[in-house]
């Protein structure tokens, strides 16, 4: 009888892990690290930007900050953390922002702007799929390290691509850009 019951119960607990995702930790402690590590200072203070009705239909799964320090010199300004749903565990597809499935893979990741909204870091600081990790080393997100919000980011053309980690990619470049834009539409930067 046990033997019989055992099965179930796994099944049971595997569905009930893959449908609980965390929650975003959108302060974690490498974000800390990295504004200490950028502004060289007493760690600055950190306040959420209120989010305007017409904008929260295009934030899915992230926040704005604005730091708040006391070094004028300080090179970080704003903050955006959220996540990136990659895929499922039956499959991977395109837009998964909204697709409502529970059991999507996804990695957690941070945007350190300056006062003028060009970026300073990116650091993927949760990745939870099974491919693409490729994406977290500092070394390839680099490459957006002075974006603007000025041009198009694509990949294989601006941005570099990486075999076996093309979901991800596309994923991060694609909320990388319209995060950019968002935050000047906001802040009203040209």
């Amino acid at each position: 009888m046990i033997r019989n019951f055992f099965p179930i119960l796994l099944v049971f607990f595997s569905c009930t892990i893959l449908e609980a995702q965390d929650e975003i930790n959108y302060r974690p402690k490498l974000l800390y690290k990295a504004l200490l590590r950028e502004n060289t200072s007493v760690l600055p203070g950190i306040t959420e930007i209120v989010i305007p009705e017409a904008f929260e239909g295009h934030i899915y799964q992230g926040k704005f900050f604005e730091t708040k320090d006391n070094n004028p010199a300080g090179t970080i300004r704003y903050i955006y953390t959220g996540r990136i749903n990659s895929c499922r565990t039956g499959g991977c597809s395109g837009d998964m922002k909204k697709s409502g499935d529970h059991d999507s893979e996804y990695f957690d990741y941070f945007i350190l702007f300056d006062a003028g909204c060009k970026i300073v870091q990116v650091r993927v600081f949760n990745y939870r799929a099974t491919h693409g990790q490729e994406i977290t080393a500092a070394g390839w997100l680099r490459q957006f390290i002075g974006y603007h919000g000025e041009s198009e980011l694509k990949t294989g053309k601006n941005i570099d691509g990486i075999s076996g980690a093309t979901i991800s990619v596309e994923g991060i470049t694609r909320d990388i850009q319209d995060k950019t834009q968002i935050l000047k539409e906001l802040l009203m930067i040209e």
